[in-house]
């Protein structure tokens, strides 16, 4: 064996043919594993040390791994410019956000101080900006007006008898919801992130996040309408809601507040112009310019100098109290009604984060560690649940200036801390005028990124129209569904698309290609051509118990030879013969009868000589019967399959056949009638070689329809070869007893060629009824 390079660009190669035995000799097997055994492990987990002590503390508080190394220099002003851009943000945001969640607006601000400052400790993403989010907002506004409805907290009025909303309970147990569903969500997400599960967000597919992600800002939408509007409509939960909102608000429409609507226009105006400004002059200008703030401010005053609400009864956001609130313990007792709430707010967070992490990761040249991501996200709703503060999440228009900006580190978050926390103490208060249509004109202008996927659906019509399928079918699930039921009916849909998709794979034939030792699919290769005799099928997939069958009737299929008929053919000719061969003895025994009362007695099971004539006159009839078998059997004329005969290598080792250059292997025999010397199957294969390359496991069912391959084709005298195996499959097929004497281990094989090479020094015996000339144009040369 050995390698010899000819020029540049191409490679000689001279070898044996190897099938899995050679190739464990030559490679040489490791007989045990060099992966520690399960009691190393265990005891190397608990084993506790200084070095490993300080590795899981670091691991655990990021924080004290960056911040002894922040470089002062590079990164301080940077992080101050874009500290206080995000903080300037977060003020609008947390109020119009916290209108979402259903509670009073100074909670928004809560959301926008006490998670962010954990998520500057625990996190491992050094550009995500944390804190109130359209999507989770309005997925913790869902379970509080659910639980908390508007109709549960009317009271009459005892002068004229009218209904009377008592808004201060209601918003005081909407509250205690919203805490409980976040500090149960950050629950969910610290135990998980503990044992290590952070992977689970792989089985949310990017089309299916991007689609959810739309469908709820469509929720955000619908749900701020009445505020753009000044009109009051019912609350709707459960699936079709947004239906039912719908069709309330258009009932609504002709209560609209005028002055609402002008409101509602203007502040759409500046903040839709002034942001198009920020993005055609984003290279021009140091940081964008804060309209959100700005359009606050400025609609503030002119509500407290117009008297908006008291004259035109225009909604204000109302009361902002000043300072802090103590930290509370939520009500275990409502843990119950909002557990699947909880666990879904936190997935749909931590996919946002995670996402949002990995790419702006990837995009500086660092790892975010999924896991601590999970249990950062977790302490940070287990904290902000404590405070009273509604689930977090990243957001992407916040995430894209704190990196526009020149935000580096967390630092950034922890400068913006302090301009919420500034607000909050003292200028909270200034803004109880502030129309509650201005903060819906901030989240709709900010849904912009959200609605801006819609062009997602061109882009996977062209690409793959599968996850188009995924994305739709997410969309229409989101709106109808609601938020938490169309989640699980999208990962259910998405998963059900990747069952079928290994239930339709693609199946192939695949032939050589002259000059290479290369064998595609002769459908999408014009040169790739069949060699006579030998079926070479792959499947595009693995194979495992939902597509077995399939693939066993794919592999019917394309190779034209139908074993379920040739053997029940088979066994037909074969129970005529037995009774022929019953009616041939029977009559036998008559006529032995028959002379022995005419000459006399004779002993039992003596023929006259004539007798034992007519029984041989019928062997010629039986050797036709089994001559016409050959049309489902080739003959193999008394000489030994070697494919089966040993355990070994399965050939002759000292035979050597080189193939190189022009050189041809052609097989000849004797020539005959077809039902004589012919194979049952129109294409005259002796051999199918199965590709599985593809295969990366092996359960029962893979193991069981291999054998049954095996097993039926060889009572057709057809020869069948492994290929492409990879070692996790050949140990599975060795553990699950596949192997065996009448199933070598020699019939795996390293590659397809070596299979090919195998079969035609097999077959290539003057016995075998195939005469044809092919001719192997090869660069490698190949030793049998």
């Amino acid at each position: 064996m050995g390698v010899e390079e000819q020029r540049a660009g191409e490679f000689y190669v001279e070898r044996d043919v190897m099938n899995e035995l050679c190739l464990d000799e030559l490679a040489r097997r490791r007989t045990h594993s060099t992966r520690p055994l399960l009691k190393e492990r265990v005891k190397d987990s608990l084993r506790c040390s200084v070095p490993k002590l300080k590795r899981s503390v670091l691991s655990f508080v990021p924080i004290l791994s960056w911040l002894p190394r922040y470089s002062v220099r590079q990164d301080a002003l940077g992080d101050l410019i874009s500290g206080i851009s995000i903080g300037i943000m977060h003020l609008p945001m947390g109020l119009a956000y916290a209108l979402l969640a259903s509670v009073p607006p100074v909670y928004g601000l809560y959301t926008s101080f006490y998670p962010v400052l954990m998520y500057c400790v625990f996190g491992t993403s050094r550009h995500i900006s944390v804190g109130a989010f359209a999507v989770t907002s309005i997925m913790i506004g869902t379970t509080t007006e659910r639980l908390a409805p508007n109709s549960n907290f009317m009271t009459l009025n005892g002068t004229n008898g009218t209904e009377v909303l008592d808004v201060v309970a209601r918003d005081a147990l909407r509250v205690q919801i919203a805490a409980s569903t976040t500090l149960l969500s950050g629950i969910f997400l610290f135990l998980l992130g503990m044992i290590r599960f952070g992977f689970m967000v792989t089985f949310l597919s990017d089309p299916m996040v991007r689609a959810y992600m739309t469908g709820a800002g469509i929720h955000v939408v619908l749900s701020q309408l009445p505020s753009l509007f000044g009109i009051r409509t019912g609350r709707f939960t459960g699936p079709l809601s947004q239906v039912y909102l719908l069709i309330d608000i258009c009932r609504h429409l002709p209560e609209t507040n005028i002055a609402a609507v002008v409101v509602t226009l203007v502040a759409l105006a500046v903040l839709i112009t002034v942001k198009e400004l920020n993005i055609y002059f984003e290279k021009k200008m140091p940081v964008p310019v804060p309209i959100e703030l700005i359009t606050i401010i400025g609609a503030t005053l002119i509500s407290y100098y117009c008297k908006l609400h008291n004259l035109y009864k225009v909604a204000v956001i109302g009361q902002i109290p000043k300072g802090l609130q103590p930290p509370r313990s939520p009500d275990v007792s409502m843990w119950g009604s909002v557990v699947g709430d909880a666990f879904v707010v936190g997935i749909v967070g931590y996919a946002l984060n995670i996402s949002l992490g990995k790419i702006f990761g990837q995009k500086h040249g660092y790892n975010v560690d999924s896991n601590q991501e999970m249990v950062a996200l977790g302490l940070c709703n287990i904290v902000g649940g404590c405070f009273q503060c509604h689930a977090i999440a990243a957001s992407p228009s916040r995430t894209l200036l704190q990196d526009s900006t020149g935000g580096k580190t967390q630092v950034v978050g922890l400068i913006s801390s302090v301009l919420v926390l500034i607000f909050i103490l003292q200028l909270g208060t200034l803004f109880e005028e502030l129309p509650k249509a201005v903060l819906a004109c901030i989240v709709l202008v900010n849904l912009k990124g959200l609605f801006m996927q819609f062009k997602d659906i061109p882009a996977l019509w062209k690409s793959n129209k599968v996850e188009l399928l995924v994305w739709l079918v997410t969309l229409v699930c989101t709106i109808l569904l609601n938020l938490d039921l169309g989640l699980g009916a999208s990962i259910g849909f998405s998963m059900l698309t990747v069952i079928f998709r290994t239930q339709l794979p693609r199946y192939s034939i695949l032939g050589h290609v002259p000059g290479t030792e290369l064998y595609l699919d002769t459908d999408t290769y014009e040169e790739a051509k069949e060699i006579p005799g030998i079926t070479i099928f792959r499947s595009s997939t693995t194979m495992y118990y939902t597509n077995a069958q399939l693939y066993l009737d794919a592999l019917q299929e394309k190779s034209g030879i139908d074993v379920g008929k040739l053997l029940m053919k088979k066994k037909k000719r074969d129970t005529e013969e037995k009774r022929k061969v019953k009616k041939e003895k029977n009559e036998a025994r008559k006529e032995a009868k028959k002379q022995n009362d005419v000459n006399g007695y004779l002993p039992n099971r003596t023929f006259h000589p004539e007798d034992k004539g007519d029984v041989e006159k019928g062997s010629p009839d039986l050797k036709l019967n089994q001559t016409a078998i050959a049309l489902v059997d080739r003959p193999i004329n008394g000489q030994v399959n070697w494919a089966f005969e040993q355990q070994g290598n399965g050939f002759d080792q000292d035979s050597k056949t080189g193939i190189h250059g022009d050189d041809h292997i052609t097989q000849t025999s004797s020539t005959g009638e077809e039902g004589e010397m012919g194979r049952t199957s129109v294409n005259n294969t002796h051999t199918i070689i199965l590709d599985l390359s593809t295969t990366n496991f092996a359960d029962t069912a893979t193991v069981k329809t291999l054998k049954n391959i095996f097993l039926n084709y060889r009572k057709i005298d057809i020869d069948i070869f492994l290929t492409g195996c990879q070692v996790c499959v050949v140990e599975q097929l060795s553990s699950a007893g596949f192997f065996s004497e009448s199933i070598p281990k020699s019939c795996v094989f390293t590659t397809i060629h070596d299979a090919v090479l195998h079969s035609l020094r097999l077959h290539g015996a003057s016995d075998v009824p195939i005469i044809y000339e092919y001719a192997l144009d090869l660069t490698c040369t190949t030793k049998m």
